[in-house]
C-alpha cells in the first residue's frame, strides 16, 4: 500500500469518525450538562482549527489563527459546516497528490511565531494522529456522562465503508 492510498483511507474514515462524533454532539447538547458540552465543544474546535491551520500551510497559504483554540466554541452548527467542509477538503486533497508533493517538505510559521518545517505526508500524518486524539478525548467526555461514545474504531469504519474485508479468499 501506498503513502498516498494509506493517507486517502485515513481521511476518508476521519470524515466518517468526525460524523459520528458530531452526532454525539447533538445528543449532548439536547440532554448532558452545558459546561461538559461547551468542554467537548471546545475541544473539537481546536481539532478543527488545527485542521484549518494545516490546511493553510500544505497549500502553503497564510491564515488568520492566531491561537490552536478560542475561548468559547461556534455553535454547533457552524462548527459542523466547518468540519465537513475541512473534511471534504482534506479527502480531495489527498486523492491527488502525487508521491512527490506528499514528500515535498515545506516551511511555516507556528501560531506562536515559531518557524517550522515538515514535509506534506508528515503534516497530513500529524492532523490524522491529532484529530484522532482529541475525538478520543471528546468521546471520554459523551462517555462519562452518556454512558456511551460515538463509533471512532478504523475497524468499525472499514466494516462499513468496505464490507468486503470481511470476506476470506476461498
Amino acid at each position: 500500500m501506498s503513502t498516498q492510498t494509506l493517507l486517502a483511507s485515513l481521511f476518508r474514515y476521519k470524515a466518517w469518525a468526525d460524523e459520528g462524533l458530531l452526532a454525539g454532539l447533538a445528543g449532548l447538547a439536547a440532554k448532558g450538562p452545558a459546561d461538559e458540552y461547551r468542554c467537548a465543544m471546545r475541544v473539537f474546535n481546536h481539532a478543527c482549527i488545527v485542521d484549518r491551520i494545516f490546511v493553510a500551510n500544505l497549500q502553503r497559504k497564510a491564515h488568520a489563527y492566531t491561537a490552536t483554540g478560542s475561548r468559547e466554541p461556534p455553535a454547533l452548527e457552524a462548527l459542523a459546516e466547518s468540519v465537513r467542509e475541512t473534511d471534504r477538503w482534506y479527502v480531495d486533497y489527498v486523492a491527488r497528490l502525487s508521491p512527490e508533493e506528499l514528500a515535498e517538505s515545506i516551511e511555516f510559521t507556528f501560531t506562536d511565531g515559531s518557524p517550522g518545517r515538515m514535509s506534506r505526508e508528515e503534516m497530513l500524518g500529524h492532523v490524522v494522529a491529532h484529530g484522532g486524539y482529541h475525538r478520543g478525548e471528546a468521546g471520554q467526555i459523551m462517555t462519562r456522562l452518556t454512558g456511551s461514545s460515538p463509533p471512532d474504531t478504523f475497524t468499525g469504519y472499514l466494516h462499513q465503508a468496505e464490507p468486503a474485508r470481511r470476506e476470506r479468499n476461498a
